[in-house]
């Protein structure tokens, strides 16, 4: 064999090699963000059961309207239901709205914010808070890098090759700054 038939094998070598790492890379990252939004999904299923016996635990010092015990039981059943980003965003929103307007009424009633069980309720929400945060971040930031590599050469060749598509973020929209909307008669 001559010295170029030799940079011949190298170089289609030296490409196979890239094309196949970096098609596990891919399906690697693509694995990472479903496994994380099984965990998103998870930890908001559990917010919500947090939520509902927030509910029944405030339950005997307020009257609540039919339909906030309506929407926790429809956003239990629908947090399951969905896989998509989009939709979870959505349900995350909700969630965290009812959580605020069950807080706001947990602070008009001294004797329930002293409640024991309220404390701990309250207290493992936080807790989950920060759990979706995290798995928020991890997903995004995995998100990030699939995207970066969709876009980016010699990479992207790879992921038209494979038709490996951008990937939607979560955005549980931060309205930090807002304060809950509370319509409930107590």
């Amino acid at each position: 064999m001559d010295i170029s038939t030799l940079i011949v094998l190298a170089l289609l070598a030296g490409s196979a090699f890239y094309l196949v790492s970096t098609y596990n890379r891919f399906q690697s990252l693509r694995n990472g963000a479903e496994a994380t939004l099984g965990q998103v999904q998870v930890a908001l299923k559990k917010r919500i059961d947090m939520i509902s016996q927030l509910v029944e635990s405030v339950k005997s010092y307020a009257r609540f309207e039919k339909d906030t015990l309506e929407k926790v039981v429809e956003l239990r059943s629908s947090v399951l239901g969905s896989s998509e980003p989009g939709e979870l965003s959505r349900i995350e929103r909700e969630t965290k709205n009812l959580l605020g307007n069950i807080l706001v009424t947990v602070e008009a009633y001294p004797e329930l914010k002293t409640s024991e069980v309220v404390k701990e309720l309250t207290s493992s929400i936080r807790s989950v808070e920060d759990e979706l945060a995290r798995h928020r971040y991890t997903y995004n930031n995995i998100v990030q890098e699939f995207n970066t590599k969709t876009d980016t050469f010699p990479s992207n060749l790879v992921a038209r090759a494979f038709n490996f598509q951008k990937m939607e973020y979560l955005d549980f929209g931060e309205e930090v700054e807002q304060k809950p909307d509370v319509r409930w008669n107590v």
